[in-house]
């Protein structure tokens, strides 16, 4: 029971955050006559983010720690992913040069109150092995950091979609006339992805050189490692593409999308198709 209880605490209060985040940043691109007391609302707001981010941390070590083992399950896979995204999203808001991309802040809230549910719905049937190798533990951490890095990125990349058709049709009040511009936005997206694409780089390079002390088993070659691969690829061109023809705008978000699909088709998608539609575990 107790539980059940902090799974719905922590939905509720994602919620409850994101809706208020939400209304408060509106308010204040609509409003110029009190920007201070909005200001102060919204840093209040994001101070009190950090309890559904314990409360989730919380959850996510009840639906994983199962006795001695380790349960990774599709829900336990997708709400640590979104954890940490959400984590890594806030703790940029402390510094200023990221403050005014706090417009993401309220949807991340509200996905995250979904996600935080998932094991519920998609609970960790069986448990993982050669979990107590120091390797298995590290190309975790190195995977989870680099999908949610690189859904940072995709987020990222649909902001300034959004932001490039604002230009086009600007509007006196909105809450896009306060982010950065669409240039830096540009440079911080490219930060983002080179370190979600290193990480990524070390996540195949220990699937791959060290399997067997990883997962206890030699390499085999499943579709999750194919798209994986396709999915480096894609971000190694953008990246390439980048630095040699100077690629930017729409081509770099379409790549970026198009990288970060297929990513999320590697994993996500793989546990999916076995555990929810094959039944397999």
């Amino acid at each position: 029971m107790t539980s059940i209880l902090t799974y719905l605490a922590t939905f509720f209060l994602y919620t409850i955050i994101g809706f208020y985040f939400w209304r408060n940043i509106r308010d204040q691109s609509v409003s110029v006559n009190d920007d201070n007391g909005a200001s102060n609302t919204v840093s209040l707001l994001h101070y009190a983010m950090l309890i559904p981010l314990v409360l989730h941390v919380f959850t996510l070590y009840q639906s994983m720690f199962i006795g001695a083992g380790l349960g990774f399950g599709l829900g336990s896979a997708v709400s640590t992913i979104v954890w940490l995204t959400a984590f890594i999203y806030w703790f940029s808001g402390f510094f200023h040069r990221f403050r005014g991309m706090q417009t993401l802040v309220a949807p991340i809230a509200f996905v995250s109150a979904i996600a935080v549910l998932l094991p519920l719905v998609f609970p960790s049937v069986r448990l993982l092995e050669n979990t107590e190798l120091p390797a298995f533990k590290a190309h975790l951490l190195i995977a989870m950091m680099a999908y949610s890095l690189l859904t940072i990125a995709a987020l990222h990349a649909l902001l300034m979609t959004v932001v490039e058709r604002h230009l086009h049709h600007p509007t006196k009040q909105s809450i896009l006339n306060d982010l950065p511009p669409l240039l830096a936005m540009e440079k911080l997206l490219f930060r983002i992805i080179w370190v979600g694409f290193i990480l990524l780089t070390l996540t195949l390079l220990s699937g791959i050189v060290f399997s067997k002390e990883v997962f206890g088993q030699p390499l085999t070659f499943t579709h999750k490692t194919l798209f994986g691969i396709i999915s480096w690829g894609v971000f190694a061109a953008l990246l390439a593409g980048r630095q040699l023809y100077g690629w930017r705008g729409r081509i770099a978000i379409r790549w970026t999308l198009a990288g970060f699909i297929i990513l999320l088709l590697a994993y996500i998608g793989s546990k999916f198709v076995l555990e929810i539609v094959l039944n397999r575990f």
